[in-house]
């Protein structure tokens, strides 16, 4: 019934487990460094002046989640200037769903809700003049 069938296991041929054995793998999977971090030594002033750079450059909304992705990647919070510029290269693009994202990726990013309303806070001139909502003003959460 339903094309199911009754599963019977069987025992591995020896000569063949001894070939697999003897032989190793097909093939060796190598994962080479994406180069998308500038450096791991980096300090967190470079990070966040390079990646303020980066947003105030895109161009496409392609750029801009690529560099996102990148960004929040890292182990740290970027500082309330790379956010700006982040929130200002999404309406620049016209995706207002990426800025709320943005918003989003931030209260993640930080360690408590206090952190997160200063930095609402410090972006609020920002927030109202993009007309940017956060998610909990959408949902009245």
């Amino acid at each position: 019934m339903f094309g199911l069938q009754r599963i019977v296991a069987r025992p591995a041929v020896g000569a063949a487990r001894l070939a697999i054995a003897t032989r190793g793998p097909a093939f060796t999977a190598v994962r080479h460094s994406s180069g998308s971090h500038a450096s791991e030594n980096e300090s967190y002033e470079a990070f966040n002046s390079r990646y303020q750079t980066f947003f105030t450059q895109v161009e496409d909304v392609f750029e801009l989640q690529r560099g996102l992705n990148n960004c929040f990647a890292y182990d740290l919070v970027p500082a309330t200037e790379v956010v700006e510029a982040a929130l200002r290269a999404s309406r620049k693009v016209n995706d207002y769903a990426t800025a709320v994202r943005i918003l989003e990726g931030v209260k993640e990013k930080v360690e408590n809700k206090l952190q997160y309303q200063a930095y609402l806070d410090e972006l609020k001139p920002v927030i109202q003049e993009l007309g940017v909502n956060t998610k909990e003003e959408l949902y009245n959460l």
